[in-house]
């Protein structure tokens, strides 16, 4: 690796920020980078299921930019600089990895995981920080809504709270699908029992995909880029016979939405 590189664009994140520099740049703060440094990470994320390599290193370095120039504005306010984040971060990962720097012997990835959160908990203890008093406070209740499923239900699991296997699941699921069903039916006006239904549907799917070895965010996520996809050839196979889908009835519509899922098999 060529450090100068790193070193560059720190030099220009710094130059961004200097007088002279660009006026966008010298406005922004850690509060308004919040947006684009989460809108980032997702792209990363898009570009790893759907992208290039050459697009997954284009996004990187966009996560990677966020990184140095959130850096920057905290040395600017005397905070703390990129040099302090790459101590914290490399200082970080040889003390959690004692199996791999140290004499520890862990052998496997599950109780590498315990391990970790083992000396998290030392960590806030010898820095006087109070540690979470559950084992799941120490979830962000700020991640998405799959995603914090996914998280609660994992660190759960990590403590033998969870299911033996994907089967009873899938029968978790069903339960809650007929419980939903039968809400829609005794009282379809009670929304708020209706919607605490679809959450406990939208949970159970979750295990099932936690089980399975998916992230249900990243599994959505796809799910929706079909939906897109397939619905803007419905829309094109419409236009292209001179008509919208305001014209258009559920059967011709369903069956050039149909006519998708060939093609996208076929490629």
């Amino acid at each position: 690796m060529d450090k100068k590189r790193f070193e560059d664009l720190v030099s220009l994140v710094a130059r961004l920020r200097a007088p002279g520099g660009c006026p966008w740049d010298r406005e922004q703060s850690l509060e308004t980078l919040r947006p684009m440094i989460v809108e980032e990470a997702y792209e990363v994320v898009e570009a790893i299921d759907e992208g290039t390599a050459h697009e997954l290193a284009c996004e990187l370095g966009d996560v990677l930019f966020q990184v140095v120039f959130a850096a920057r504005i905290a040395a600017d306010t005397g905070d703390f600089d990129i040099e302090d984040v790459i101590t914290a971060i490399h200082t970080k990962m040889v003390r959690r990895h004692p199996h791999v720097f140290g004499d520890a012997e862990i052998a496997t990835a599950e109780e590498v995981l315990k391990n970790w959160d083992d000396l998290k908990r030392k960590e806030r203890a010898e820095a006087g920080v109070e540690s979470p008093k559950g084992l799941l406070d120490g979830v962000s209740g700020h991640l998405p809504a799959l995603l914090e499923a996914f998280s609660l239900t994992d660190r759960a699991s990590r403590v033998g709270f969870d299911w033996p296997s994907v089967e009873p699941v899938f029968a978790k699921l069903d339960e809650e699908i007929g419980e939903l069903r039968a809400e829609t039916v005794s009282d379809p006006r009670d929304r708020e029992r209706i919607e605490s239904e679809v959450g406990d549907v939208l949970f159970a799917a979750v295990n099932v995909a936690r089980k399975l070895g998916v992230d249900p965010e990243t599994a959505l996520k796809r799910s929706n880029r079909s939906f897109r996809r397939r619905f803007s050839h419905v829309e094109l196979r419409l236009e292209q016979s001179g008509r919208t889908t305001k014209d258009a009835s559920l059967d011709e519509m369903d069956a050039f939405w149909d006519e998708a899922k060939v093609l996208e098999r076929a490629r």
